[in-house]
């Protein structure tokens, strides 16, 4: 069954959230977890969109995410001039996909860093901790789309070779969602 709904989250002004706005962020949260790579786009100077792989650090999702940067880095140039930026998450063997729209900004914080740090991160910063290069990246969310389907790769080929041979649009191909959750 294809089920379509969408989550209006406007931040409150205090900082406590609603039940709504929670349920929207656990959702969000369930839908990336496991996903250890996303695609982050950013805007250069010149208009053109730029993506590259990075690693989403594992914390429990509260509405922000984070990753680990150089501090002096092309990306850190592009979310300084334009904060907005897009993260995309796929899991094709367990059909989940998710687009984020998101404010980025920088951050040096040696607490969060020493919190989030894995040791695999040497690969890229060889001093560890205390590489002066080393930033984060926070990535607050503003919006968030999802789609995923529950069914097997056979049940929704049928529904597809279905809606070919009748000419009705394909129904049952899954869960679609909007998440709004700017302030």
């Amino acid at each position: 069954m294809c089920l379509a709904f969408q989550f209006s989250m406007k931040k409150n002004s205090n900082a406590e959230m609603t039940h709504e706005q929670s349920q929207s962020v656990q959702k969000l949260g369930t839908m990336i977890q496991g996903i250890q790579i996303a695609m982050m786009t950013t805007e250069e100077s010149d208009g053109v969109l730029r993506s590259r792989p990075m690693a989403t650090q594992n914390s429990e999702f509260d509405g922000t995410l984070w990753f680990f940067t150089r501090e002096h880095s092309p990306k850190v140039e592009e979310v300084q001039k334009h904060h907005m930026i897009n993260l995309s998450y796929a899991e094709p063997s367990d059909n989940r996909y998710i687009s984020i729209t998101g404010r980025a900004e920088l951050v040096k914080d040696e607490n969060k860093a020493r919190e989030l740090w894995n040791p695999l991160l040497k690969a890229w910063f060889p001093k560890g901790l205390s590489d002066p290069e080393l930033a984060l990246l926070k990535v607050t969310v503003d919006h968030a789309e999802y789609w995923e389907t529950t069914s097997s790769t056979m049940v929704q080929v049928v529904g597809f070779l279905k809606a070919v041979t009748t000419g009705k649009k394909a129904d049952h191909v899954g869960d679609h969602g909007k998440l709004d959750l700017a302030g």
